[in-house]
């Protein structure tokens, strides 16, 4: 049975698709956040190429997602991670194995590396054979296991390895040390043990808990001077146990399976964002499988959230503000409006969040969901780069939306966040509507948060969509975005009116 990968059906050389860069809006979007937590003590498996990595494909979606399913058995999952885990000591036995000096250490600690990666690949096998699986991708991995596993490559390193760890532990010698300094080192030979006859005779006086004297040798990975020096008369005691082990170590010099070393890698790809997912579930927030779509932008999220801000926001015990969005018929524009600090921009990231991890095949925050396939996320968010690339601030924005507007396709999804608000109001609506009709013609789905009210019902494919506040409290945010008219006016005036400079209140007090 051959088997390729469990992240990219059918490549046989996955590894290649691989991403080696964030995208450009992961910042934007502060999906860096949410990658660098996922894969946060996990840098040996060097796993972020492939959280980068995007391939529009409803096959490699459905085929990850099969893979989720079948971990939410627990008893899998956790022998998946004891697997990771014994792999990981082997790992470290070479790592450390690399810094002796000693030859024959070397190849002790290559044959205990080669005996935990035999147990971990026979035990994993088990485990495999008697779990209830219906990926596709782990049904082949199973099926490549079980054949490698009784395969005669297998069976001869799993057998030279008990062998020579068996011949190893037949050896027992002696170690005569003279008064001049020096010592002798002979084979063991069986004589009278005199230790339980001088204890049986003294034990009649003792009295309380005697102090030890026995030397405790401490236990260091380096081979001291005398150690090194008995390993090498033993070495010559035995001479045929270590040029066996010699031969052992040439013949199995590479003995992992490239298939296993791919498997292991990209078991890490669920197995973290996983326990990622579990920081949210604990805490009472919830994560879905999307639907996703390609002939339709009819979408949806249900209780949806920024994850990059709950991960900060779970641990400090604080409320985590969920919002919904949807898109009927022709809508495939959301003007996002209001107050500022009001979650217009979180919001934003919640959107573009949800589509991204839905397109490499994860779960997605909330109870539910429905995406649309795309080829690229956009994005325009406030930078600092103009203060010193020479550039004001309007044309840095006007450079990088028709940047954004060259590459947008009607697949694309496009998010802006605040463009032109350094410039009067009058220019930014001039240049926003157009901005808007380009959009509308390629039929794009956006989220726009602005501070121009009348984008939000500049046509019947825009949803206006409003960053609320409390009503009697018009200076306290609630975070939550709803579909309503803009109110930017009637937002200031209740301002106003709370620090009575309404016109008519200023007005009396001039009068007084």
């Amino acid at each position: 049975m051959t088997f390729y990968s469990i992240l990219f059906p059918g490549a046989e050389d996955p590894q290649s698709r691989e991403v080696a860069e964030a995208p450009e809006f992961f910042r934007d979007l502060n999906l860096h956040q949410v990658v660098d937590a996922i894969t946060a003590g996990k840098d040996i498996y060097n796993l972020k190429p492939l959280f980068y990595t995007y391939l529009p494909d409803i096959d490699v979606i459905a085929y990850r997602h099969e893979v989720l399913r079948d971990l939410e058995d627990e008893l899998l999952l956790g022998n998946l991670k004891s697997f990771a885990q014994e792999m990981s000591k082997m790992r470290q036995l070479f790592a450390d194995s690399s810094k002796l000096s000693d030859d024959r250490q070397k190849q002790r600690w290559f044959l205990e590396g080669a005996a935990i990666y035999g147990c971990a690949i026979a035990k994993l096998a088990r485990d495999l054979s008697s779990a209830q699986i219906k990926a596709r991708a782990l049904s082949t991995f199973r099926d490549y296991l079980i054949g490698y596993v009784a395969s005669a490559s297998f069976r001869a390193l799993a057998s030279d390895t008990e062998k020579r760890q068996a011949d190893l532990a037949s050896i027992r010698y002696a170690t005569l040390i003279s008064g001049a300094g020096s010592f002798k080192v002979s084979k063991y030979r069986d004589g009278i043990d005199y230790c339980s006859e001088v204890e049986r005779t003294f034990q009649k006086f003792k009295y309380g808990s005697g102090k030890d004297y026995r030397y405790k040798f401490r236990d260091l990975p380096h081979l001291n001077v005398i150690e090194a020096k008995v390993l090498e008369f033993v070495t010559q005691l035995y001479p045929g146990i270590f040029d066996s082990l010699t031969d052992y170590c040439d013949r199995y010099s590479n003995y992992q399976e490239k298939p296993i070393q791919v498997f292991e890698r990209e078991i890490q790809f669920y197995i973290s964002f996983l326990d990622y997912v579990e920081v949210f579930r604990r805490a009472g927030l919830t994560f879905c499988y999307p639907e996703i779509t390609t002939d339709s932008k009819e979408i949806y999220s249900e209780g949806g959230y920024d994850v990059a801000l709950a991960y900060k926001l779970v641990p400090e015990g604080a409320t985590v503000v969920c919002n919904d969005f949807h898109f009927k018929g022709q809508e495939r524009i959301f003007v996002v409006t209001g107050p500022n600090q009001g979650g217009k921009t979180t919001f934003s990231r919640e959107f573009g969040q949800i589509h991204y991890l839905a397109g490499i095949g994860c779960l997605v925050p909330g109870r539910a969901a429905k995406v649309h396939l795309f080829d690229h996320i956009m994005t325009h968010y406030e930078r600092n780069e103009y203060m010193i690339n020479l550039q004001g601030k309007l044309q840095d924005d006007v450079i990088r939306i028709h940047e954004v507007l060259e590459r947008a396709t009607p697949n694309s999804i496009i998010i802006l966040n605040e463009i032109f608000s350094s410039t009067a109001l009058q220019d930014a609506l001039f240049l926003s509507q157009r901005i808007m009709e380009k959009i509308i013609d390629l039929d794009a789905l956006c989220v726009w948060v602005t501070f121009v009210d009348q984008l939000a019902s500049f046509s019947e494919k825009v949803v206006s969509m409003v960053s609320t506040v409390v009503p009697h409290e018009p200076t306290v945010r609630t975070y939550k975005v709803f579909r309503k008219p803009a109110e930017g006016v009637a937002y200031a005036l209740s301002i106003a009116e709370k620090y009575g400079l309404t016109y008519d209140r200023i007005k009396d007090r001039i009068s007084l």
